[in-house]
């Protein structure tokens, strides 16, 4: 079955357009049980689709919310291994690993209404106190190769990449060409955006101007009790955005 979140174009003879527009893990029971193969996209995968590049530039776009780290790790190397001139492109959304797999790019593109998100590994797990350390630990360790690779590509420190990550951050082109995540700054946006994809990039938008008023505010008033009035105010803000107040 021709997965459809999977594919690749070549444009001409020297010009290869690669497709990731789904989540970043290999099948599971479920998929295996219904069928249900094409929304995904997986290392070996992508390993079969990049052996039939056969033009020396490829460009990699890439629509996705993330997914598995080993996953995402192995399809960095296979990019990073590519012998051509490698492009990649935000159509909406890089995310988690996808994130990863775009730093692999020497020419790294996010539009104007684009968005990386970067942050750590999780996972769930149960079992003893000795069993949630060594987890925890195993965690961090999981992490380290993605932040090995931002801070390569960036040229930021690790600390940084690090308190970057810890927040869960949301990247717009500006801020990914300024802090060096993308090499190419996008004045106009070309990318095929999802319509969901468009939604969630204004609400982003949205909630980061909020914050920003809060903090502005907060530098303005010094007062406990106004603080915490500012602390309601946005927390508000936050839920008649998402509609869950009547």
């Amino acid at each position: 079955m021709k997965n459809k979140y999977l594919q690749f174009e070549k444009t001409d003879e020297l010009n290869t357009n690669l497709y990731i527009y789904g989540d970043i893990r290999k099948q599971d029971l479920i998929d295996r049980w219904f069928g249900d193969d094409e929304s995904r996209v997986d290392a070996f995968s992508f390993k079969e689709a990049l052996e039939n590049v056969d033009t020396p530039n490829l460009t990699v776009r890439i629509n996705s919310y993330g997914g598995s780290v080993s996953e995402g790790l192995a399809i960095y190397s296979l990019l990073s291994d590519f012998k051509g001139n490698l492009r990649t492109i935000v159509d909406g959304f890089a995310c988690s690993a996808a994130s990863v797999i775009f730093m692999a790019g020497k020419e790294r593109i996010v539009p104007e209404n684009g968005l990386l998100m970067i942050h750590n590994a999780w996972s769930s797990v149960e079992g003893d106190s000795n069993t949630m350390k060594k987890a925890a630990e195993d965690l961090e360790k999981i992490t380290q190769p993605s932040v090995n690779i931002y801070v390569a590509k960036t040229g930021l420190p690790e600390n940084e990449i690090k308190k970057m990550m810890d927040k869960e951050k949301w990247i717009t082109s500006q801020e990914a060409f300024d802090l060096g995540f993308s090499t190419t700054q996008v004045k106009k946006d070309d990318a095929q955006q999802a319509l969901e994809a468009n939604y969630l990039f204004n609400l982003v938008l949205k909630l980061k101007e909020k914050d920003k008023e809060i903090k502005n505010l907060k530098e303005q008033l010094g007062d406990k009790n106004q603080n915490n009035n500012l602390n309601q105010i946005k927390e508000d803000a936050w839920a008649s955005f998402f509609n869950t107040k009547k």
